[in-house]
């Protein structure tokens, strides 16, 4: 489901739907307030990261997740999730030999190859069987609003060229509260997108930032494949399907067709059999992300293929000082 159309206007001139809207934002503004204010109610003995964000959709949480985890490869860390889409309310941990992305939700079955995952409705009790599991450190895949767990480090992920919108808090913007707010309780900031729209980002929100910030770009992990002049028909149900696209005409491929589905969209039976019929109309392959790739219907796995991402950031130094605040570098 796209985001209002509004919500992507610039903070000085958020639109009169915005200013409509006001007063219900408000109201959101200070229930996050006041849920964020309590204390925790569970304090691990190792260092807890957040990986979080301010904006509503994807904003880059997940391959933050990874390249941290990459970061951090000689540290037994374990990641919890609150396993949006999935059935199971755990703690589980995630088997990715065993559980589906319906069970478990995308994003743990994802990340479930790079590290013992977690999925927990209740985040404190996830943290915990992590912390039990025998984790030294723990990163949680999203929750910078629930306050059950205390962080010690949180990381504030944004698309450089979404920035935080309009600037005002649901409905009358994307965002859970205000930027203000949120950035005072963060450790990091990390904003992800090419040079120009880290630009466009610096040009509207700089005032703002009183806390580190980093910055980083999605690339194609290189796979051997040769994408040039492939005529593919390309489908994602993440939080900004265009950027997938663009990925795939920037490495040569032919974009005969683009289908954008909604973020943790079902990618049933009916509806690959359908895209597979369209793609052999067009004479085109399928091809989709590494997050939608562990939703697919079984059978379905051989005919798509899968480009897969990861976050490289342009100043690592500052990742590495963040984390060496809080004793891991």
């Amino acid at each position: 489901m796209q985001p209002p159309a509004f919500w992507t206007n610039p903070p000085d001139a958020p639109g009169w739907q915005a200013k409509a809207l006001a007063p219900l934002g408000g109201i959101y503004a200070m229930v996050t307030s006041r849920r964020v204010a309590q204390p925790a109610t569970v304090t691990a003995s190792c260092p807890v990261i957040c990986v979080g964000n301010l904006n509503v959709g994807g904003t880059g949480k997940t391959p933050t997740v990874i390249a941290l985890l990459e970061r951090l490869s000689d540290r037994q860390v374990q990641v919890v999730s609150r396993g949006y889409g999935g059935t199971e309310p755990g703690p589980l941990r995630v088997d990715e030999r065993r559980h589906s992305a319906s069970a478990v939700g995308d994003e743990p079955l994802l990340l479930s190859a790079f590290a013992p995952t977690w999925i927990a409705r209740n985040r404190a009790a996830g943290v915990q069987a992590a912390e039990a599991a025998g984790a030294d450190v723990i990163i949680l895949d999203d929750g910078f609003q629930n306050p059950s767990v205390a962080k010690d480090l949180s990381i504030i992920v944004a698309d450089a060229m979404v920035g935080f919108g309009n600037g005002c808090v649901l409905p009358a913007g994307p965002l859970r509260e205000p930027v203000s707010k949120g950035l005072k309780r963060a450790g990091l900031l990390l904003t992800i997108g090419p040079p120009d729209a880290q630009k466009h980002f610096d040009s509207i929100w700089s005032g703002d930032i009183s806390l580190p910030h980093a910055t980083g770009q999605l690339v194609p992990l290189s796979t051997g494949m040769d994408w040039t002049d492939l005529r593919v028909m390309a489908f994602a149900g993440i939080g900004n399907p265009s950027k997938f696209f663009t990925t795939l005409r920037d490495l040569g491929a032919i974009l005969v067709r683009a289908e954008p589905l909604d973020d943790h969209q079902p990618l049933t039976e009916p509806l690959m059999k359908r895209l597979e019929a369209e793609a052999a109309a067009i004479s085109a392959q399928l091809v989709t992300t590494e997050k939608d790739a562990v939703r697919l219907p079984q059978g379905f796995s051989q005919k798509v293929l899968t480009l897969p991402v990861r976050l490289r950031f342009d100043e690592p130094a500052i990742i590495d000082a963040a984390l060496s605040r809080i004793g891991l570098i």
